[in-house]
């Protein structure tokens, strides 16, 4: 937080972390971000990043695939398995196009991605929907939402349980989760969902959503089978 002259506190920018082994790519990214109205810190390899987070915390890491010292994938997991780095929204950046790569990146923990060549006006807005992602509540919302006895979302702290134990998720998983919960038994479109997501902001291939609602699936446990398909349409959430 900053205090300007009035004393009133606002709060900075968001930070955005950015690792790619492209120094030009890297200027660039930079440029345009802090044109668009962010904070940016750099890296050309992993290790540096690691070494950052440890004493910062940023709003936002756009991760490239293809880095020198270690492969963006296991850099997304190891992110993913620390509690420090668990709710850091992640963003991949990669020149493979193909569908694969990007479902692999999501499935270990990723929350969005960007495909190489990109436009710097894209990308900012996939970020910005990203960072909009919140389980803030809204006025005369209930507190915590319990379903079916042993899943609870906890609205305060924005966390969530399975019979009694923490469950970790990523933001994009707390928001389709929670957009679920707030009416168990109604089925949600993928188009919904999306654009509980992205807003109008999307750019994302058709399989986005099923790969999000198959890692809440696991992560949930015994509460995953609640995520129900009603073929042709979408998912609901009942118990």
């Amino acid at each position: 937080m900053i205090k300007n002259t009035d004393n009133e506190y606002i709060k900075e920018k968001p930070l955005i972390a950015v690792v790619d082994d492209e120094e030009d790519i890297l200027e660039l990214i930079r440029v345009n971000l802090e044109k668009s109205g962010f904070r940016v810190q750099t890296f050309l390899k992993a290790k540096p990043l690691f070494d950052f987070l440890t004493d910062h915390q940023p709003d936002l890491i756009l991760l490239d695939l293809m880095l020198p010292d270690f492969d963006g994938m296991e850099v997304c997991k190891a992110l993913r398995k620390d509690s420090r780095w668990l709710n850091i929204p992640i963003l991949m950046l990669t020149a493979k196009g193909d569908e694969s790569d990007v479902v692999l990146g999501l499935e270990v923990g990723a929350d969005d991605y960007v495909i190489k060549p990109f436009s710097p006006k894209e990308l900012a807005a996939r970020i910005r929907a990203v960072l909009r992602r919140s389980l803030v509540k809204k006025p005369g919302e209930i507190n915590e939402v319990i379903i079916g006895d042993i899943l609870k979302i906890d609205l305060n702290r924005f966390e969530v349980f399975v019979e009694g134990e923490p469950i970790h998720l990523t933001r994009t998983e707390l928001t389709i989760l929670k957009t679920m919960a707030e009416k168990p038994g109604w089925v949600y479109s993928r188009e919904k969902l999306l654009a509980r997501l992205w807003g109008d902001e999307k750019f994302v291939i058709d399989r986005t959503i099923d790969v999000h609602i198959k890692n809440l699936r696991d992560k949930l446990g015994e509460a995953g089978k609640w995520i129900q398909n009603v073929r042709g349409v979408g998912y609901k959430l009942e118990p």
